[in-house]
């Protein structure tokens, strides 16, 4: 296969950014996206040029690292999927394809295609966690949480934090994400005690990294290759609610 990109490349977060036009010659389709990069990288190195700079861990659409706006659309036109799991077989030859960084005040390119997602950290570390001394691990059957609500937490709990959601807000809100973070505690026991403390704490930092509003235009979780729910962030409302009345 024949593929023309249109990559932005972009020196750090204080240059200015363009478009940059490359073309690869010899694409499989079984490759994924993110070998595909790593063909052009090794044909730019080759040259002498600089290579493109991306995030990317275990390619396995697990560590949620490796997010991209392809086309347009945050990892690419696979519903569900991460970059990583993109493969080429996914477009024609003589395709053009647009690689971009996510695009969000709160996720400063530090280069190229590489954005610094630090400010979801700084939301968990504002109460993404529980504090309590809950000791040793106890007998899994003295623990009373129903199947449905261990479930309902999973679900929550399954973000992988790649920030597509944000990517693809038009306000670059974190709801989703942090509702999700919120969500997966406050449905557990060991979470409940400091549920009120931990969603003001994670919401007012949310806000304080001007990370827009959310209008429920529901277009995160369209977008979220973990199929994250809405409902997520009608929990956070309500726990916000609570804690605030």
């Amino acid at each position: 296969m024949k593929i023309h990109l249109n990559v932005w490349r972009q020196k750090h977060k204080d240059s200015k950014g363009a478009i940059v036009k490359y073309s690869l010659n010899e694409v499989a389709p079984e490759m994924s996206f993110l070998e595909m990069l790593d063909m052009l990288n090794l044909k730019l190195a080759k040259k002498g040029e600089r290579p493109i700079e991306f995030d990317h861990d275990c390619r396995e659409g697990i560590c949620g690292q490796c997010g991209l706006m392809i086309n347009g659309i945050a990892h690419g036109p696979l519903k569900n999927t991460t970059t990583c799991q993109l493969h080429m077989r996914s477009f024609k030859d003589g395709d053009t394809i647009y690689i971009e960084p996510f695009k969000a005040k709160a996720f400063p390119v530090i280069r190229d295609l590489k954005v610094d997602r630090s400010a979801f950290d700084a939301i968990i570390a504002a109460g993404g966690y529980v504090s309590v001394n809950t000791g040793q691990a106890p007998e899994a059957n003295s623990v009373m949480v129903t199947h449905d609500e261990a479930e309902s937490a999973f679900d929550s709990a399954a973000c992988i934090g790649c920030g597509a959601c944000v990517a693809t807000c038009k306000n670059a809100s974190a709801a989703l994400f942090t509702s999700a973070k919120i969500s997966h505690l406050a449905k557990l026991p060991q979470g409940k005690k400091e549920s009120e403390q931990r969603t003001v704490n994670m919401v007012n930092r949310m806000e304080n990294l001007e990370f827009g509003h959310c209008t429920n235009t529901e277009a995160c979780e369209v977008e979220c290759p973990q199929e994250i729910s809405v409902l997520n962030i009608a929990r956070m409302n309500f726990e916000y609610n609570k804690a605030k009345l």
